[in-house]
């Protein structure tokens, strides 16, 4: 399985679907799935049922219709450059025995 260069909290631009040219940060990947969560993007609906006291730890939840995000493939999003907030794909670069990724659009290396 190829390794996913795209992680949480990077800025990205949804450039397929219904969401093309929106951007967002992710929330989260799933690398199995190649699929991330991109905050307010793919918004789906779930009916859910309310959960008393007994059943979660956390209080009751309330049911009803909830708006959350849904997956979008990996294929479909690009890297926001952070210098200049432009789509750029990711590369990696060996530094002695540490792997650093950079935008190959500028060749600014992303933070970690």
């Amino acid at each position: 399985m190829k390794a996913m260069r795209i992680r949480k909290d990077d800025h990205v631009i949804v450039i397929g679907g219904k969401d093309r040219g929106k951007t967002g940060r992710v929330l989260r990947t799933d690398p199995k799935r190649r699929r991330v969560y991109v905050e307010g993007l793919n918004i789906v609906k779930r009916h859910q049922r309310p959960r008393s006291l007994k059943d979660t730890q956390r209080g009751a939840e309330a049911g009803g219709i909830i708006e959350k995000e849904g997956p979008i493939d990996i294929s479909n999003v690009m890297l926001l450059d952070p210098s200049d907030n432009k789509p750029t794909r990711v590369g990696i670069v060996r530094d002695g025995d540490r792997r650093k990724r950079v935008a190959k659009r500028t060749g600014t290396e992303l933070e970690e």
